[in-house]
């Protein structure tokens, strides 16, 4: 029985979205200094969780097939 917060992200995605994340949030301190930055941790969060709220809304899987 599948959970409602079952992973639907796979590594490679995983990985850009916390790569992207902190870069995101890297422009807080340097760079523009924009607090816009901010943004960043919702693909850092969604990366580390494995579960992004949009994709199970969608339907959408990153995850192999032997993982499901």
């Amino acid at each position: 029985m599948a959970t409602m917060f079952a992973t639907n992200e796979g590594g490679v995605d995983r990985a850009v979205r916390i790569v992207a994340g902190l870069v995101l949030l890297g422009l807080v301190f340097v760079g523009p200094k924009s607090m816009w930055g901010l943004v960043g941790a919702v693909p850092l969060f969604t990366g580390l969780a494995g579960w992004c709220p949009l994709y199970a809304l969608l339907g959408i899987r990153t995850t192999p097939n032997r993982a499901r």
